[in-house]
């Protein structure tokens, strides 16, 4: 299973020595304050870290320095307290790489309007700090988040908690390394792009092997380990031989733990954290993956299909911003297939040949299997169920040439109005926002793909976010996209991030 770190933020607060040590002493017990409610509060996924006042050019690069080093920092904090001039700030910030959020808070909530005096107000200086801290990061044209309000309101602290998650894609893209069986799909464009420039804009690795070499990790696997892990599936499915034979059926399911245990052991032990097949090249395995990848996605690892290897980095990067979220409802490979357009009843039919990971099924998960026309191999078996209602965004990363853009789709997803038992894979069914005709054209306008990163977890923001941090476009498809400015959109982006 596949686990992110324990991650921890360090909570930077800025001022400067004009007015004395026991304002320093205010700042320093305040920030300490701010930190340890926030960490009592509830609501943060990661361990806030106090750190000293910084009030030097020199205490802020070493630092900040520190911070890059440090592989358990996942990002910074920061407030300014009092006023901090924003030059003592450039070097750190020039040579900071951690993803950085501005909170623009202050320690009192309301004025003291009997008290104030000038040493308050001296002291208590955000609304003029923060200002100046601001300014230099729009000089520098450095990314960050800001987030404006009381630290102890609700909204705030969730606009942290939920900035964190962001923090962590960033940190944990360029961990990343995506393992390729064989190539892409031939012809097919989208699911190409240029590996080099995605390795030097997001740190992904991504490598192909032929695929007898993952065959002989597969073959390797005991028939003892197979056996228990088909004990597994036995504990946890409902298997439908709709009149197959049983030995058969259970032969079949036994190449699927063989393939699954088999690729996990040579995906741990090349250090892979997502994998894409692609059915014109399975060499001597002896059935195309399908519940072996559904389980490895419900593991934490990315997926892609056909050698889609853009979307495959983006499902484990989405898996992991998830990952401990409470109550979450999961994320999965997912794939366009066909349209239901009567009137009031639109949206698109979500699934694929076998791969869509089970941490979306809502109820039972049934084994099936059935014959397959793709690879001219055995009846595979997968996990069959429907996916469960609710919000959720849909992205496709997508390589423009010059540039990459991520599409974001927000999706209402919705039961069918009948079941179809003669379809033997996962589904999910969805209505893009603002509706299916405008949400479909806005799609294909941006050159979006037909294979989407899915989840009912994270938002809009969040994703977007993390492009910012990356440096990439993202255009957002929503309740209140309209094609006429949607097209001036892109127009306008395509000369904001010309090279």
């Amino acid at each position: 299973m596949l686990k992110r770190k324990q991650y921890q933020f360090w909570f930077c607060a800025g001022s400067q020595d004009l007015y004395g040590d026991e304002c320093l002493e205010h700042v320093a017990a305040h920030a300490r304050q701010i930190v340890d409610e926030l960490n009592a509060s509830g609501k943060m996924p990661f361990e806030i870290v106090w750190k000293p006042t910084l009030i030097t050019n020199e205490l802020i690069r070493k630092t900040f320095n520190e911070a890059n080093m440090d592989e358990n920092c996942a990002g910074i904090i920061t407030w300014m307290h009092t006023f901090s001039p924003a030059k003592s700030w450039i070097l750190g910030l020039q040579e900071l790489r951690k993803p950085l959020l501005h909170l623009h808070t202050q320690f009192n909530q309301e004025i003291p309007y009997d008290a104030i005096d000038m040493d308050f107000m001296n002291e208590n200086q955000s609304a003029h700090g923060d200002r100046e801290f601001g300014h230099i990061f729009s000089r520098l044209n450095k990314e960050r988040k800001i987030v404006v309000g009381y630290y102890r309101d609700e909204d705030v602290q969730d606009k942290i908690a939920s900035w964190m998650s962001t923090a962590i894609g960033v940190i944990e893209s360029s961990h990343i390394r995506v393992m390729r069986v064989a190539d892409n799909m031939r012809n097919v464009a989208v699911t190409d792009g240029d590996k080099v420039e995605a390795q030097i804009r997001f740190g992904w690795e991504v490598d192909a092997y032929p695929v007898n070499e993952i065959v002989a990790a597969v073959d390797a696997v005991s028939k003892g380990d197979i056996d228990a892990l088909m004990d597994e599936y036995r504990s946890r499915y409902q298997f439908v031989l709709e009149g197959r034979d049983e030995k058969e059926f259970m032969e079949h399911l036994a190449v699927q733990a063989g393939i699954e245990i088999g690729f996990e052991r040579f995906l741990e032990a090349k250090n892979y954290q997502a994998i894409v097949t692609h059915f014109g090249d399975l060499g001597g395995l002896k059935q195309l993956p399908g519940l072996a990848i559904q389980r490895l996605m419900e593991k934490g690892y990315g997926f892609g299909a056909e050698g889609d290897w853009k979307t495959a980095a983006m499902v484990r990067l989405m898996k992991i911003m998830t990952e401990g979220k409470k109550d979450a409802k999961g994320t999965s490979f997912l794939e366009d297939y066909t349209y239901n357009l009567v009137p009031g009843k639109e949206g698109i039919l979500q699934a694929h040949m076998l791969e869509v990971c089970p941490t979306i099924a809502d109820g039972a998960i049934t084994v099936r299997e059935k014959p397959l026309s793709m690879g001219n191999r055995e009846d595979p078996a997968r996990l069959v169920f429907t996916a469960k209602e609710g919000f959720g965004i849909a992205t496709s990363l997508i390589d423009l040439g010059d540039r990459f853009r991520l599409i974001i789709n927000e999706v209402d997803c919705k039961k069918t109005e009948k079941p179809m038992p003669n379809l033997p894979v996962a589904t999910s069914f969805w209505t893009p926002r603002p509706n299916l005709k405008v949400g479909a054209e806005a799609w294909i306008l941006a050159g979006g793909a037909h294979h989407t990163a899915f989840s009912y977890d994270l938002t809009t923001e969040q994703m977007c976010d993390w492009a910012d941090y990356m440096g990439i476009e993202a255009v957002v498809i929503d309740a209140d996209t309209q094609i006429r400015q949607f097209k001036n959109e892109l127009r306008f982006n395509s000369l904001y991030f010309r090279k």
